[in-house]
């Protein structure tokens, strides 16, 4: 069985991360997506309201081999504990490649895994942080977001 981990902070999921997954859950048998707690961020919504939001929007979309998890601790080490062949990774621009790339190959040499890339889709240029900053200051970020998620951090903002 061909399993991938994408791990983030996922915060919040936006339509470019659900375009990674769409497109993670047809090239492998089961994608496990990781929010991961990043001590050198502080998150915005609670990683359970977002796993939440997270399992709701697949099930709307009826995809059914992934399953969402909240962990700690290194990405790397808690894909081979999950028994994953691949790490995933978004990306939105060259910036994002380089930065990825980096860990990519730190993940290679610690663990064997290999890491895919994929491409966050035509709304990709949009980011969680930007998201963020565009609610904070009242705009509508209904486009850039599943409905499922949107709807989850309106009631949270």
């Amino acid at each position: 069985m061909k399993k991938a981990f994408y791990p983030g902070s996922f915060d919040p999921f936006t339509n470019g991360h659900l375009h990674v997954v769409r497109t993670a859950c047809k090239l492998f048998d089961k994608v496990i997506i990781g929010i991961g707690t990043n001590i050198q961020k502080e998150r915005r919504f609670s990683n359970t309201l977002m796993k939440e939001a997270i399992e709701k929007t697949l099930k709307e979309r009826k995809i059914t081999n992934v399953e969402v998890i909240i962990y700690d601790g290194l990405s790397v080490d808690v894909a081979k504990e999950l028994d994953c062949n691949f790490m995933v990774r978004g990306l939105r621009n060259d910036m994002d490649y380089q930065y990825e790339e980096n860990l990519a190959q730190i993940n290679e040499e610690i663990s064997g895994l290999d890491t895919i890339y994929i491409r966050s889709g035509f709304l990709g240029f949009i980011s969680s942080s930007m998201v963020v900053e565009l609610l904070q200051n009242n705009k509508d970020v209904s486009k850039y977001l599943p409905k499922e998620i949107y709807m989850a951090i309106k009631e949270d903002i």
